[in-house]
This record gives structure tokens, sequence and C-alpha cells, in this order.
């Protein structure tokens, strides 16, 4: 399931966004008790509840609304629809993101935290995932999380152009990686069978219907066999696909960075300064 944030209106969808209306006055139902007022940010906040709990199929403008114990029609007041709500839910939680570094660490150090902690992050919230980059909400949180990654990849020295795209290199790493990660938590759930249960039948089917498999595919057969340890270490409570996907990511992740350590040397020995 994809989903394309930015298609409510523009400049509504905006002025919630940066907050630039008239402050709210919450909302109070007549009757001799005071009940809990509506904003902007408690129907945002009760969204990604709804999200984070059952999945992005599940929201809806009722499905927030009975979280906050109102009526759909309560929330149009605040929030003028649910494309307007899912731009206001995925900039609010990017407000998670690292925030920028006062320097005090190497680029390399910054960087790699910056990846573990923005793939926690998604792995919260994996809702997220299924927004298309496509057209990004332009929020002000969103923005931050870009502003951090930037000021982190200043500390290399390498000029704008190579900093712009590294900034999506990274960033797409780390959001496949998220979503491999995802899809493996989620699998079990979503087609009713255990991860070894489905291994196991689709092994041996492979193993009696391609007996020539290693010949067919030496090269692949070869890394198979010559690959050590043959499982990634970590937590045995984790399942194999997870702690896998994890192990990639971490591998994955050295390797773009030696990248970018070759490109600031080449960069240095030009003599080259572009560090702000």
């Amino acid at each position: 399931m994809v989903v394309y944030a930015g298609q409510g209106d523009a400049r509504r969808s905006m002025s919630l966004l940066w907050r630039s209306a008239a402050p709210e006055q919450p909302d109070r139902a007549p009757g001799p008790g005071p009940r809990p007022g509506l904003t902007v940010d408690t129907i945002v906040a009760a969204a990604i509840a709804v999200a984070d709990e059952d999945g992005m199929a599940a929201l809806s403008m009722r499905a927030v609304g009975e979280r906050l114990g109102r009526t759909a029609m309560a929330l149009y007041t605040y929030v003028p629809g649910k494309s307007e709500l899912l731009d206001l839910m995925y900039d609010a939680v990017h407000a998670e993101l690292p925030a920028a570094r006062s320097g005090a660490g190497d680029w390399r150090t910054d960087l790699t935290d910056w990846a573990r902690d923005t793939l926690a992050f998604h792995l919260r919230h994996p809702w997220v995932l299924q927004v298309s980059q496509a057209r990004p909400v332009l929020g002000p949180h969103e923005y931050a999380g870009l502003d951090t990654l930037v000021r982190r990849l200043y500390g290399t020295g390498l000029d704008a152009g190579v900093l712009r795209r590294l900034v999506g290199t990274l960033s797409h790493f780390v959001r496949g990686a998220a979503q491999t990660v995802a899809d493996a938590r989620e699998a079990a759930s979503a087609t009713g069978r255990p991860d070894e249960e489905w291994w196991y039948a689709r092994s041996a089917a492979l193993v009696e219907l391609v007996p020539d498999f290693a010949d067919r595919y030496p090269e692949l057969s070869r890394m198979e066999r010559e690959s050590a340890p043959p499982e990634p270490a970590g937590d045995d409570t984790v399942p194999y696909p997870e702690r896998e996907a994890r192990a990639t990511f971490a591998a994955g992740l050295d390797v773009l960075l030696d990248g970018i350590g070759a490109a600031v040397r080449r960069n240095r020995g030009s003599g080259r300064t572009d560090t702000p």
C-alpha cells in the first residue's frame, strides 16, 4: 500500500503544518463536566497512535474520532480531511529524528549514529514507509531532519553538489533497510505462516525440483558456501529474516561510508577546502 502526501488543499495543509493560522480554541462540549479539548495536536497524536497500532489501512477520520471519544465530524473543524491529517502525522513523527550535532564527533561517527537512529525511527512508525517519497510533505520537522543530515555531511568537506546526492543515497539506503525489516516483522501475521514453516517448505521443494541448482548458479552457490558465519550474530529471540536484514544494513552502511571516506581523501588530495 502506497499513499501520496500533499493531496489536500495546498494552502490549508501548509498553514496547518507551519502553524501559521490563528491559535485554535479548545473544543468544550456543553454539559456539567468539562471534556478534554480538541486541538490539531491532540488529533494528530491520536491518528499517529492508530497508525502505529493498527497500520495505515486502519486510519480514518472515524477511527481517530473514536479514539478521542468524538465523532468524525467533530474533527473537521480542526483538520479538513484525511489527506491533510496524513501530512500532519508524517511531519509530526519526524520530530523524533536525530537533532543536529555540535560537531564534537567525526563525520563517520555522526553519519553512523544518524543512520541507526533513522532506522529505529522508521521501525517505530512503519506506516511512514508507505508514504511515497515522490511528493514530500514540506513540513518543518521534515526539513529539520534533512538539515541535520546535511550538517553532518558538511563535516566531510565535500562540495555541495556531492552532498546533495549523498542525502538521497543515504536516505534511500536507510529507508530500504527499514522496509526490509518491517516486512520481515509483518510477514508471519500477514500470511498466516511462520517464517520457519515457509522457508522449510520452499527450500525442501527447491532441493527436490532443482537438483542442479549449484550448476545453474555457480557463483551464488559459491558465495553461500564461503559465507561465514552462516547466520548473522544477534539476539536469538529476533527472527532470522530480521537479523539478516540488520546484518545487511550494518555491512552496507560500512561500504557506503568507506566510499564517502574515499571521496573525502580525494578531495583533500586535490587541495580543495569546502568545509564551512
